[in-house]
Formats: structure tokens, C-alpha cells, sequence
């Protein structure tokens, strides 16, 4: 039996335990995907391909039905980087949450947690790479010697998502299968970071590598292989095949459930089934249950059209609300697919951003006065742009977090939100920006008019028509909204650089925190919180670039969030994480407009297992990942 060996691990979490179910091991089942190949001799049986111990899926604990292999899933996206939405969707992970966001083992077989300070991370014994290659603790050992503490592969050192009070780990390698991480304090992020929708990948296929680099290969033939490659230097070349995110190296192996089949840039990419997989159902049947996925590289405005075309079996990405009515007219016309509305895991659909940081010596001061961000989110009736956008599907309210959080509270979302226009002119002329012009535009202390100038990347048509909205609520509390729409990539640098006056953006990624999650993205830590980009620098770069938080909401926010990683229970941190919000909601960093707002997704009718209700959501969940698309099947094995 392939599985003699199995071994039982306790998964300990500071935060929850979870009891394992045992299950008999099922007889593993070999497809007809690769039959010819194991037939021919160049593929071992599926039951020597898979690990010992394999992760079995209890399809029937999730009300979902057992599937057939077969069947190729067409799906777009609208830039060739994209691509690398397939280790997105395919979602494995070391650890990865499940539909209840609960963390579960994934690639690992199990993760024992000491006081969020030693992680003891098992290998499932006898797992491969997609290239047959064995996937053991020697790959873990090669990215943290020979890449992330190489000088010439990572010249800033490790992620800083390893760093603690700035010190690293210990990392040592005790056995094929056993990996331990040990810090003199706290890191009680670790795990879920190992489960986000980008993950850190802290482990490289070494065999295929190690011929790409100076230490294990000689200078002759490294020499070679940098000549035919076209780069400057052996580590250009290593850095330019190891993109285990970007997907685009289809030598690469992987442990994703499908591997990239094409090579170079293309119109269409095509990902076959990893026969290495280690995920099977109870019946012993090897996942994906999908053959084949195809990914179409087509401009954004078309996704909707080529959808409603019936061009796609599972779309999302690159759909948005104003697409549902052509949607669901191909449906009702005949089309072989279904319109679900799922909803968004954003905290907002649409979020406005003041710029604490903006250069501009007047506006700066005027927008970091909190009444003025009061008085901008009054003005906005939110009702409004949810029945004029949403057809009154969405929630309208300030930003914060969603109610499958366990942290909501409906008047986190009610804070300074509702329209009011008497309170919002009333803060303003508190302010002293009770001067206006002939047409009741308020005037600036430097003599010109109150025109806030918000910036947008240009992509939605709602963000735009939202604009239009507020325009006219604004305007009745004397401030001119200019619309400025430009490239994404302009528009962050132009926040980055302090230019922006406000931006729009979407509200938090993450809408469903729990005790676990860590509280960083409510903190000035990032510069891509479009509020405090230069705050967000300081902390990035150690005080080299940016801006020390002067505020002392902010630099509560900072202390909130050390004492969230110095928390030894969820008591503590669920303390920490509703002052945080506390602070959000009465700051008004984010003006947020509505949240919940429907996401359509297409789905072919012959395709099973894909959820009725589910959450888009980039993390935590991975967009289709947390759904698991390596359940999903056609009926009959055909598209």
C-alpha cells in the first residue's frame, strides 16, 4: 500500500486546534490523462507518484460530488503577466484556509506551533515536484542558504516577512521531511502568510536550479547557459527561470495541480494536469479533476462580450457589476453558462483616499484635519450611488470590516456616513474654510478654490459614474470634485510621490479578519494605503525614505498593531484589533461608499462543484483558490 507509512501530526495553532479525521485509504485510481505515459514507461503508476501520505479531500463533509477526469476549462484574463493567476486559482499552499477560513495543512502534512515563536513545518514523505524530482526539506534548505541569504540572488536579505524586531529565523533542516523556523520573539503571522493569495514560496525546486548557480555548477558551464540566455550574470539568469509566482517558466517545476504547458508569449497558454498532484478524493481518484485549463490573453473591454459569447467556462476577473445585464441576456438567449452573484471580500467596493502625505503646503493640512474627512464622507449620499450602480444589491456604509468578520459592528460602518449636509457645511466653516465664491465654491487660505482633485486608475466605469454622484453632493458643501482618470501604474507613483491630493482605490483586501490576522494593512507600514504612502515608506525602508507618523491616531495605530504581535492569546489580539478599527472608523482614512457589491461569475453549465454563493476575495481566499478549482469538473469529463 502506498500508504503504510501515514503519520498523524497534531496541528497546533495559537489560535484554534482542529481535531484530524482519519480516513481509509482509498485504492488510488490511474486516469486516462496520463495512462500512455506510464504505459510507455516514463511516468511511474499514480500510486507511486503520489506521497505517502496524500492529502485526501472529503468531498461529501463539503456537500460537493465526486468527479471525473477529463475536460478543458477556458478562462481569460486580459495582460500576459496574468498568467500567474493559475497559482492563484490553483491554490496550493503550505498551509492553505479553508471554505470556513479556518488554516489547514496543504502541501504540508502538518505545522506544529510553539508560542508563535518555534513552527515545525512536515513534509508529507515521498511528495514530488510536477517533474518527478522529490520535494523534500533539501529545497527548503537551497531558497534559505543558497537564494535568500545570497548576496548576489537577494541583496536586501530575506523577506521581511521573516524578520522580527529585524533579526531572522534559525532555520534548520533536522530530517528529509522536517523543517524547523525558531525567532527569539513572536512572529504570529507566519503561517498565514505561508496561505496568502501571492504566497512567499520559502522553498524552490533545487534540483532544477542548482545547475543556474555559481555554487553548484561550474563556471564553463554556467558561462554557456548565460551566453544562450542572453542575460549579463549567472544570478540574472537564476532570477529569470526561478519565477515560481509568475508561472512563466514552463520548465519550472511546480506543486500547483496544474503545470504551465506553453513556452514563450502567446495569445493562449495552456496548463495541463500535474501528475505529481498531492491531493485525491476518498475514491482515490488524483485531483485536478480538469484536464487541461486554457488561458486567453484578450483586451479587458472584451471579457464581457467573449463571456456572453460562451468563450469562457469560469470567468470572474475582468468582470464587473455594470457587465451583469449583457450576461445574463446571453444566458437567457441560449448561452451554455450561468451568471452567479457572488460577493466581494473587499472591505469596500469603492473606497476614496485622502493623501495625508500630499505635498501641496495648503491641502495638506486642510486634508489632514480630520473634521475635513468628516465633512466629505457626510456629503456623500451613499444610498444614492447603491441604487443608481447597484440596483440596491450592495451595502452602502463607511469602510471597515465585513460581517463574517468576527470583529463587525454595524456602527463601525455607520460612523460619519450617513448624509448630513447641515453637520458637513458646519465642520467645513469650523475649519475656517468659510470664504466661497460667487458660485459657493469655498476658497483656500492661498486665495484659490476648494477643487480636490481625485485621482482614479481609469479601469471602472463605476468608480467614474460614483464620482459624477459625489460630484454634485460635494459641490452643495462648497468643494469642486476634479475627476482625473490615469494608468494605474501613473497613479501610484503619483501617490507615492506626494503628488495626488486623493485617490480611489478599493477598500482593504482583506473585509474578514479574525484574531489571527494580522492588523499591519490599518497601520501606516505600506505606502500602498493610498492615505499615508510616505508614512507607509518610513516604515518600509527603516527611516531611510519617507515620512515618521506625526499623527497620534497614527502612531497609536503603530503601537496597536506591536502589541497585536506581542499578544500571546485572541483575547488579546481581538483587543487590539478593535481599537484599531475604532480609530479607522473615526479618522475617516478611507472614505468608503459601499461594500457587498455583487461579483458576477460565468460558469458553464456542465461544470460542477462550483460553490452557488461564494466570496470573491483576493486574500485571504485566492479568488477561485479557496474554492478549491481543482474539485471543479465537467459532467461526463467534458466541457
Amino acid at each position: 500500500m502506498f500508504n503504510q507509512s501515514r503519520k498523524l501530526f497534531g496541528l497546533i495553532f495559537a489560535c484554534v486546534t482542529t481535531p484530524l479525521v482519519a480516513f481509509a485509504d482509498p485504492i488510488p485510481q490511474e486516469g486516462d490523462f496520463w495512462r500512455s505515459e506510464v504505459n510507455a514507461g516514463h511516468l511511474p503508476p499514480v500510486s507511486k507518484r503520489l506521497p505517502e501520505t496524500p492529502l485526501i479531500v472529503d468531498l461529501a463533509a463539503k456537500g460537493r460530488s465526486f468527479g471525473v477526469h477529463g475536460g478543458t476549462l477556458n478562462t481569460m484574463v486580459s495582460r500576459s503577466k496574468d498568467i500567474r493567476q493559475m497559482v492563484v486559482y490553483g491554490y496550493a499552499r503550505l498551509m492553505g484556509y479553508d471554505q470556513n477560513y479556518k488554516l489547514r495543512p496543504d502541501l504540508l502534512l502538518a505545522a506544529d506551533n510553539e508560542d508563535n515563536k518555534r513552527f515545525t513545518l512536515h513534509l508529507r514523505p515521498g511528495h514530488h515536484w510536477s517533474s518527478g524530482d522529490p520535494f523534500t526539506t533539501e529545497d527548503f534548505r537551497y531558497w534559505w542558504e543558497s537564494v535568500a541569504n545570497h548576496p548576489e540572488l537577494s541583496p536586501a536579505g530575506p523577506p521581511d516577512f521573516l524578520l522580527v524586531d529585524g533579526k531572522p529565523p534559525t532555520v534548520s533542516f533536522p530530517d528529509a521531511t522536517t523543517v524547523v523556523y525558531e525567532w527569539e520573539s513572536a512572529n504570529p503571522q507566519f503561517l498565514q502568510t505561508l496561505a496568502q493569495a501571492r504566497p512567499p514560496f520559502i522553498y524552490r525546486p533545487s534540483a532544477y536550479l542548482k545547475r543556474f548557480h555559481a555554487d553548484f555548477t561550474s563556471p564553463e558551464e554556467l558561462a554557456d547557459e548565460v551566453s544562450y540566455a542572453r542575460v549579463k550574470s549567472w544570478a540574472a539568469l537564476h532570477n529569470k527561470l526561478d519565477n515560481m509566482y509568475k508561472f512563466d517558466n514552463h520548465e519550472l517545476p511546480t506543486l500547483q495541480p496544474w503545470m504551465n504547458a506553453s513556452s514563450g508569449k502567446k495569445i493562449r497558454h495552456q496548463f495541463v494536469r500535474n501528475p505529481y498532484y498531492h491531493r485525491i478524493d476518498s475514491n482515490g481518484i488524483q485531483l485536478p479533476y480538469i484536464n487541461t485549463v486554457e488561458m486567453e490573453i484578450v483586451s479587458g473591454g472584451l471579457i464581457a462580450a467573449k463571456s456572453n459569447a460562451g468563450e469562457a467556462d469560469l470567468q470572474a476577473r475582468g468582470l464587473g457589476f455594470r457587465d451583469i445585464p449583457i450576461l445574463r441576456k446571453g444566458e437567457n438567449d441560449g448561452g451554455n453558462y450561468k451568471t452567479l452573484l457572488w460577493g466581494s471580500g473587499a472591505a469596500s467596493q469603492i473606497a476614496i483616499y485622502p493623501n495625508l502625505n500630499v505635498t501641496d503646503p495648503v491641502w495638506k493640512p486642510i486634508l489632514r484635519d480630520v473634521r475635513v474627512r468628516r465633512a466629505l464622507s457626510l456629503a456623500i449620499n451613499r444610498r444614492a450611488i447603491n441604487k443608481a450602480l447597484y440596483f440596491k444589491l450592495a451595502k452602502p456604509g463607511a469602510m471597515t470590516v465585513l460581517e463574517k468578520s468576527p470583529f463587525y459592528e454595524d456602527k463601525m460602518r455607520s460612523a460619519w456616513a450617513q448624509q448630513d449636509m447641515e453637520l458637513a457645511n458646519a465642520l467645513l466653516d469650523e475649519v475656517g474654510l468659510n470664504e466661497r465664491d460667487s458660485y459657493g465654491i469655498r476658497i483656500l487660505p492661498d486665495g484659490r478654490k476648494m477643487e480636490l482633485v481625485v485621482e482614479t486608475a481609469g479601469e471602472r466605469q463605476e468608480v467614474e459614474n460614483a464620482l459624477q454622484i459625489i460630484a454634485d453632493d460635494w459641490n452643495d458643501i462648497g468643494i469642486k470634485l476634479v475627476m482625473r482618470p490615469l494608468d494605474r501604474d501613473i497613479l501610484r507613483n503619483r501617490v507615492f510621490s506626494g503628488t495626488t491630493m486623493a485617490s480611489v482605490w478599493y477598500g482593504w483586501d482583506n473585509g474578514l479578519p479574525q484574531a489571527y490576522t494580522s492588523p499591519a494593512y490599518l497601520a501606516p507600514t505600506d505606502q500602498v494605503f493610498l492615505a499615508w504612502p510616505k508614512w507607509g515608506q518610513y516604515y518600509q525602508t527603516g527611516g531611510d525614505v519617507g515620512e515618521a507618523p506625526d499623527l497620534p491616531e497614527a502612531q497609536r495605530l503603530m503601537e496597536l498593531m506591536h502589541d497585536w504581535e506581542r499578544a500571546t492569546n485572541d483575547e488579546a489580539r481581538t483587543k487590539a484589533w478593535h481599537e484599531m478599527l475604532e480609530i479607522h472608523a473615526d479618522q475617516v482614512y478611507a472614505i468608503g461608499l459601499v461594500s457587498n457589491a455583487p461579483q458576477p461569475v460565468v460558469v458553464n453549465r456542465n461544470l460542477r462543484n462550483v460553490p452557488e454563493f461564494g466570496l470573491w476575495a483576493w486574500d485571504p481566499g485566492a479568488h477561485f483558490g479557496i474554492h478549491r478549482m481543482d474539485e471543479f469538473f465537467f459532467e461526463g469529463g467534458k466541457g
